[in-house]
């Protein structure tokens, strides 16, 4: 900071920005998915829709009884990465823009304020994308697998990152494959150990099927797809169809009105085979699907969707029900617990004003983030240059093919994108870090 005042005063100004942010919504945000986590930290077992990696983390500071506390955690996190995406590209300007889509993002910010895992996350996968980049050595390599791990077990999407890393880092460094493979394998494998002793199934979750359903209920279509008996009960003849994200979770989806609950491994495994020979039957329809979700990232304008309410949650709010508004009573108990108080989020003005007038003016414009994502396959001359460029598309073609597009999965990837862009047009980076 010393030696880039600009770099001192954006990170300043980030700072401030998360203060304001601790200032005016107290203690945190809430988000639906932070029931699910909270009741984990407290009551240790494998979630089946969602890993404990972030409950591990909420139980790392549930002796301080102060959710207040972990957004402090998380902003420290938020401008720990900013600082590693900095100190990775060396070049002073181009360091300072990429740092700054992380330290002035209001987004980003504000999902930093949120209590879910995509913080944690975000920053586990940049430590490993920076230390990869580095002179490999088998402890780095070692740490690169064990931060992949981490990051798996916080969110699976991390699982597909291992194998990217695994042929380019390989690439980079043959001899240590062996190293990285063992880092991050013991994590993984530790976890799967637990939940297959806890549910009596192979995996990490149990719902891969169901959010693959998702995937293809906005064009599935029976008629082609010519299902089996058991498989039909899952058809939807509607004409009209609700948002993709209704199939998994709304009560008249028909894998939520099959008997049980919506995750057992019956009706996971039902919903597995009923998608993938919907893909199979109509890959064009799948293709285009897909493509499509993934095109909402790059759109001018960041357009409602899918719909007010889950698009309500990404922004910082007016006010706030006294209430929490979840069915999740058990999660609310738990999160009381866990405060040792009132779990509710007060809006302190005039400081949550300034926030919201902030988000409406600065975030990072989808066609940036095309164009910042096409700058390395023009301009890169090196190899370093591949992994953070094929993490950051990783990250935003595998929810697109998998289960749904939502905007707080597009935020990990403008830090890598920038940084793949910063590397690619500073050729001489790699003699500097040696």
């Amino acid at each position: 900071m010393r030696a880039n005042p600009w770099f001192a005063g954006v990170f300043l100004l980030g700072a401030s920005l998360r203060v304001l942010a601790v200032i005016g919504y107290q203690p945190a945000l809430w988000f639906p998915d932070t029931y699910t986590y909270v009741v984990t930290a407290i009551r240790p077992r494998p979630d089946l829709v969602r890993p404990a990696g972030y409950s591990f983390f909420l139980r790392l500071l549930e002796p301080f009884h102060s959710f207040g506390l972990v957004v402090i955690v998380q902003h420290l996190l938020g401008l720990a990465t900013a600082v590693l995406i900095y100190g990775a590209i060396r070049r002073k300007v181009l360091g300072v823009i990429a740092a700054a889509v992380v330290l002035l993002d209001a987004y980003q910010i504000q999902l930093e304020h949120l209590l879910v895992s995509d913080t944690l996350f975000l920053f586990l996968v940049v430590a490993a994308t920076v230390l990869a980049l580095r002179p490999p050595t088998w402890r780095k390599a070692l740490g690169i697998g064990l931060l992949l791990g981490a990051a798996t077990i916080t969110r699976t999407v991390g699982l597909p990152l291992i194998v990217v890393f695994l042929v380019l880092y390989g690439w980079r460094a043959r001899r240590l494959v062996g190293v990285f493979a063992v880092g991050a394998l013991v994590p993984v494998v530790a976890y799967g150990a637990w939940f297959s002793s806890v549910h009596d199934r192979v995996g990490l979750v149990g719902a891969n099927g169901a959010f693959l359903y998702v995937r293809v209920m906005p064009f599935a279509d029976c008629s082609i797809m010519k299902p089996p008996a058991d498989l039909a009960v899952l058809c939807d003849d509607r004409k009209v169809r609700p948002p993709a994200q209704d199939y998994v979770w709304d009560a008249t989806s028909p894998l939520v009105r099959l008997p049980g609950e919506t995750f057992t491994a019956e009706n996971d495994a039902l919903a597995q085979r009923f998608s993938m020979l919907a893909i199979t039957r109509q890959p064009g329809d799948y293709l285009a699907t897909a493509a499509r979700d993934l095109v909402r990232a790059f759109e001018p304008g960041r357009p409602v969707y899918p719909n007010p309410e889950v698009y309500a949650t990404y922004e910082f709010p007016e006010a706030i029900p006294a209430e929490p508004q979840t069915r999740d009573t058990l999660g609310v108990e738990l999160a009381r617990r866990y405060e040792n108080g009132p779990i509710s989020t007060q809006v302190i003005e005039p400081v949550a004003g300034w926030l919201r007038n902030y988000q409406s003016v600065l975030a990072l414009p989808g066609p940036l983030l095309l164009l910042v994502l096409l700058v390395p396959v023009i301009a890169a001359r090196r190899s370093d240059v591949l992994i953070p460029w094929a993490v950051a598309w990783a990250l935003l073609v595998v929810p697109a093919a998998t289960a749904v597009f939502d905007y707080r999965y597009v935020l990990p990837v403008a830090p890598l994108a920038f940084l793949a862009a910063a590397l690619a047009l500073s050729p001489a980076m790699s003699a500097k870090c040696k």
